[in-house]
């Protein structure tokens, strides 16, 4: 197979699904049901590469409709053009070349106006020029196929906002290289930048990877950004980003570690997301002596206490660092006797258990830090469960909670957590509650939800199976106008990043409200009471009915709208729902996730629909209620455990006949326990 960057566009999996507004799976399932579809032009065998041209001639003549945006275009010229090691130098270029058109279009069109040669001769000194904040990354002039795509770019522009036309480009790239550069999760983000408190600062992010903590920051209202990589591509990502949004932003390619500094001198605060786990961060014969290192010299095994340290070096007394931390580093063995000294010294203010983004991702937490200023030290360590609510209480001004508080977060003593192991992470201490309290109430509780549960179920009697002459598809009722299937339009994202709230594929399966954002969008769709959502391709049976209006569909999902004088909604999802969970749907298979069009669902009056849509009605209610009885009583079994082993909780036998004192004879004391 051909290596990537032979000129040619060409289109990942992905990419044909995008286009095609499908899932992964469907274009998976072309590619083996249909003899004729286009060979791999490029890539590897894991994720091998189409010609762009074949795929929508393919797409054309099986009558697949497709979008083809300037945008996709763009991209898949650009992904083209060059192998994709150096994907990431021709977007650097394509996002300065974008802020050159955004900030001074008439010297663009000087340029535009020569003929190849003069302009790959001019181009670079007009972004050294007009964008100067990327003008150490302007080093080479652009080939025959780069003339191309800066040509290409200029024509995009001018139909689509520059900024709108990085984001999207960025966002690609960052697919393709999710292993190269990892960036930090978007609601992550926010919290590191407002528990830093950077509105009207200066903030310097050392590992700042494409950007995107500096631009969450530019977002909140910082007025100066720096920033550092050790990788080239991505700082040149980042400058052009920050860029091209209009941030006053200075971004260093460096080894932080190694090369500390880059000329913004102390900083107001500082946020970071570190690679985990880098034991080549290395330590040479200055290392004891250098002076970032003065809570402590940071064993190979902890790099991230060199990346801490770092940081609060970077920062002016009395100025905040928010880090993301491995799990680990809160108890690792290793890193007790720094831990132990930034907790002497008054340095950290808290400790925040982040939600797992991912299975199997390495567990993080927040750690808020200040660097001494005078000022008296803290008392507490405040740890919980990073939220928007336990951040704000890390901010200047909020008095520390006594005990838990309502949002999820304690002050526990610092002379509390100064003992052997100087262990701060937060689980040891949320879990370290009394379990005594509460626990009968929650028995009784537990017992009227299965009561409740109960009522719930559907009287339901032996019947006999639907016979395919009295059923009709999905697809059918497509066309015949009584059922609309839609999907969020292409490029929707279910990142926190907008105001509105969208419905998200997890949302889904844990019958929970919408907690995506969203920006609106053309073509967004808007859920409405009645409305049937379901994943592409569920793993486990799940469908849902909406009953609030206003949210918007996110990515991945499917929305069935029925028209209800025809069709019952709960009769639909019910009949749905059974395929899923038996692998058949009236004899049609959903095994291999197949088109949900090919569905089939008995044809029934609507007094009969209602009927079952009633009895499917009750499941579903008995489904929630299920999952909120399995949820409770897990919590019920786990108080029992700890407060049995915290000696909150006796057994009733036993503690109506144990001693009162230790004065009981050793004979009787081993009656008790049946010796």
């Amino acid at each position: 197979m051909e290596p990537a960057g032979t000129g040619v566009a060409t289109v990942a999996t992905g990419d044909i699904a995008r286009l095609a507004n499908v899932g992964r799976a469907a274009v998976s399932n072309w590619r083996r049901r249909f003899p004729d579809f286009p060979t791999p032009v490029g890539g590897s065998t894991a994720s091998p590469q189409y010609s762009l041209t074949e795929v929508t001639g393919w797409l054309t003549r099986h009558g697949r409709s497709f979008t083809v945006r300037p945008t996709d275009r763009l991209w898949q010229e650009l992904r083209g053009a060059t192998g994709d090691m150096h994907l990431g130098d021709r977007l650097g270029y394509v996002g300065g070349l974008l802020t050159l058109l955004a900030r001074a279009p008439e010297r663009w069109r000087h340029l535009a106006d020569q003929p190849d040669g003069a302009l790959v001769g001019g181009l670079a000194d007009a972004l050294r020029a007009v964008v100067p904040e990327i003008a150490e990354f302007v080093v080479d002039d652009p080939d025959e196929a780069g003339t191309a795509i800066v040509r290409l770019t200029a024509e995009v522009a001018q139909r689509e906002d520059p900024r709108a036309v990085f984001d999207f480009l960025h966002e690609r790239y960052l697919e393709v290289h999710s292993r190269r550069h990892d960036g930090t999760q978007t609601a992550h983000a926010h919290l590191l930048v407002r528990a830093a408190d950077v509105s009207g600062g200066r903030v310097l992010d050392p590992a700042c990877g494409t950007g995107g903590l500096l631009d969450a920051a530019r977002d909140s209202g910082a007025v100066e950004l720096y920033g550092q990589d050790v990788s080239r591509t991505a700082a040149r990502l980042a400058a052009a980003r920050l860029a091209l949004h209009g941030a006053p932003a200075r971004i260093v390619a460096a080894d932080s570690l190694h090369r500390p500094g880059g000329g913004h001198g102390t900083v107001d605060a500082v946020i970071c997301d570190p690679p985990f786990g880098d034991r080549s961060w290395g330590q040479d014969g200055e290392a004891p002596q250098d002076p970032r290192w003065s809570y402590g010299l940071p064993p190979r095994a902890e790099p991230e206490l060199a990346w801490l340290q770092h940081c609060l070096a970077q920062v002016r007394p009395g100025g905040r660092v928010v880090i993301l931390m491995p799990a680990a580093a809160a108890s690792r063995r290793s890193g007790r006797r720094i831990r132990g000294n930034l907790l002497r010294a008054g340095v950290l203010l808290a400790v925040l258990s982040l939600p797992p983004t991912a299975p199997g991702a390495t567990a993080a937490d927040l750690w808020v830090l200040r660097r001494p200023d005078g000022e008296p030290r803290v008392s507490h360590v405040l740890v919980g469960e990073a939220n928007t609510d336990t951040v704000l209480a890390t901010l200047p001004g909020q008095a520390p909670p006594t005990g838990r508080s309502e949002t999820g977060v304690q002050a526990v003593p610092i002379i509390d957590l100064l003992d052997e192991q100087v262990d701060l992470s937060p689980y040891r201490w949320l879990s370290a509650a009394d379990p005594s309290e509460g626990y009968r109430p929650a028995v009784e509780q537990w017992t009227a939800s299965v009561v409740d549960l109960l009522s719930h179920l559907p009287d339901l009697t032996t019947g006999t199976r639907h016979g395919v002459a009295d059923t009709t598809t999905i697809g059918d009722l497509v066309r015949a106008g009584v059922l609309l299937l839609r999907q969020a339009p292409v490029g929707t994202s279910d990142v926190h990043d907008g105001t509105e709230p969208l419905l998200t594929a997890k949302d889904v399966r844990l019958g929970r409200p919408p907690t995506g954002r969203a920006h609106r969008r053309d073509g967004a769709v808007i859920l409405q009471p009645g409305d049937l959502v379901t994943p592409l391709a569920p793993r486990t049976p799940v469908v849902r009915v909406i009953t609030e209006a206003g949210a918007l569909l996110g990515p991945r999902l499917y929305l069935l709208r029925v028209a209800p004088e025809r069709i019952d909604p709960h009769f639909l999802a019910g009949f749905l729902r059974a395929g899923q969970g038996a692998g058949t749907s009236v004899g049609t298979s959903l095994a291999g996730q197949a088109d949900l069009r090919r569905v089939r669902v008995p044809r029934l009056p609507l007094a009969a629909q209602r009927t079952y849509g009633d009895a499917f009605r009750r499941l579903f209610t008995a489904d929630e209620r299920l999952r909120e009885v399995t949820v409770r009583g897990q919590q019920l079994v786990e108080q029992g455990f700890h407060g049995l082993g915290h000696g909150g909780l006796r057994p009733i036998r036993t503690a109506t006949n144990l001693p009162q004192s230790d004065a009981a004879e050793p004979s009787e004391r081993q009656s008790r326990w049946g010796g």
